[in-house]
């Protein structure tokens, strides 16, 4: 995203020419379909969201943090 001229204050630039500063609004500008929830002013937390990926997320993680990567 983004007008590609190396500055950073309008890198929301929305459809309609308008920069927004929050990060959810600028995705909520870019919804194409009523059936899609906008988003809120807070990002939902990913671990309450996927709670049924933590463990994988975990062993990722391990992975990041073992010897091999230090």
């Amino acid at each position: 995203c983004g007008t590609y001229n190396w500055d950073q204050r309008d890198e929301f630039t929305t459809p309609a020419g308008d920069v927004e500063t929050i990060v959810t609004a600028f995705a909520n500008k870019y919804r194409v379909s009523g059936d899609c929830p906008a988003m809120g002013t807070i990002p939902p937390e990913p671990c309450d969201t996927f709670a049924g990926r933590r463990e994988l997320a975990e062993a990722a993680c391990a992975i990041l943090h073992s010897p091999a990567f230090q």
